[in-house]
């Protein structure tokens, strides 16, 4: 029982964050912010556009793509999981799961792999999408899990790490730590190197652990909860961790957004910031789609904002991507928007779906990849 009103009370606070445009302040909620008219500056050309069965699905889910060298995987609700050719959309194999996907998708070392809302995890074959191995954990699965070729690492939603064999998913080990009281619904994605697995718990803690054996290396606290009510206290690390180099970008709702030492967690930079969406970096700045809709760029020497564009309020943004010189983050309606990454101005926008766009754009070479709520997936160039 306590699971359920624990699912009932995330995916309700979900909602209700992102229909307030996130401020807990505000005794009358404010509409989404329309859109203002520029002068384009860069027009988007869409190269080819797949459908992926139903997309999201009705639920808050948070099913990004994932790349690797000339495929892109990708995943619906429903357990529709296909692999394009990211260059022209070709179709290399579609392979239906009949499941409740809700954690989708990670790819590496010749695995596909996905995490179910009833504690499955599912490894195909990246070949052919054949279903190597099924293994069980212990509660839903929000985010894709992430391989090193020798383990697997899932993190649950009541915020346990588990390490599986990457060959045959059998159990190697379990992270323990206890979730807050109340959550957003989702989990930041794990990331894994050679030695370590890391991931962002709803505390506001980032912990890195021993991939090997699940023992933990370093925890770092980004996000400190106040307030007096458990509504005000959240500070979930929901966005996707970003490394880049030796360094671990991390932003949580309600606290921070930082830089930490991959190796032993230290805290290089940091900033007071509302995200639940996630950081992109690149040339020297990081740039961040705040929970109430503002974007900014932040120069990561000095910690200062170089830009700030406040016009997509409260329009639940994605996660922002580095794209050319520019920064492409989603919206609610569906829009794709390019901003200068000198001063955040209008650049570029195209409508790609009408049922809005909340996961994460991804770039590889002059492409933008964008999969929209419904399931449409379109690969876009700048021309």
């Amino acid at each position: 029982m306590r699971d359920v009103i624990r699912w009932k009370h995330a995916a309700l606070l979900a909602l209700a964050i992102l229909a307030a445009g996130c401020s807990s302040n505000s005794k009358k909620e404010l509409p989404p912010a329309e859109l203002t008219d520029f002068k384009p500056e860069v027009a988007l050309h869409k190269e080819w556009s797949r459908s992926v069965g139903d997309g999201q699905g009705e639920t808050y889910n948070m099913l990004v793509p994932a790349i690797e060298n000339d495929s892109i995987f990708a995943a619906d609700v429903t357990g529709v999981v296909m692999d394009l050719n990211r260059l022209n959309g070709d179709v290399i194999w579609k392979k239906d799961l009949n499941t409740s996907v809700s954690g989708a998708v990670g790819v590496g070392y010749g695995l596909v792999m996905l995490g179910t809302i009833s504690g499955d995890v599912i490894a195909l074959d990246a070949t052919n999408g054949e279903v190597k191995w099924r293994a069980k954990v212990n509660s839903e699965v929000l985010a894709p899990p992430a391989n090193n070729g020798d383990v697997v690492v899932v993190q649950t939603q009541d915020d346990r790490l588990v390490g599986l064999d990457a060959a045959t998913g059998t159990q190697r080990w379990i992270y323990d730590s206890t979730p807050a009281v109340l959550t957003l619904r989702g989990t930041s994605a794990p990331l894994v190197t050679n030695h370590l697995a890391i991931a962002g718990l709803s505390t506001g803690k980032v912990v890195a652990v021993d991939i090997s054996n699940g023992v933990p290396v370093w925890e770092q606290r980004v996000a400190v909860p106040q307030g007096r009510s458990e509504l005000e206290r959240v500070v979930d690390i929901d966005g996707g961790l970003l490394l880049s180099g030796g360094t671990l970008y991390v932003s949580s709702y309600q606290g921070r957004m930082a830089g930490l030492d991959l190796e032993s967690g230290r805290v290089l930079w940091q900033r007071d910031a509302s995200s639940y969406a996630g950081v992109a970096q690149g040339f020297g700045s990081v740039y961040v789609a705040q929970a109430n809709g503002t974007v900014e760029g932040v120069d990561e020497r000095t910690t200062t904002a170089l830009w700030s564009n406040d016009k997509l309020a409260r329009r639940q943004l994605s996660a922002p991507e580095v794209f050319s010189s520019y920064v492409a983050v989603g919206d609610f309606e569906g829009y794709l928007h390019l901003l200068s990454q000198v001063d955040g101005r209008f650049v570029g926008r195209e409508k790609i779906d009408g049922d809005g766009l909340r996961a994460r754009p991804l770039v590889a070479g002059n492409m933008i990849y964008v999969y929209g709520n419904s399931g449409k997936l379109e690969a876009l160039t700048i021309k």
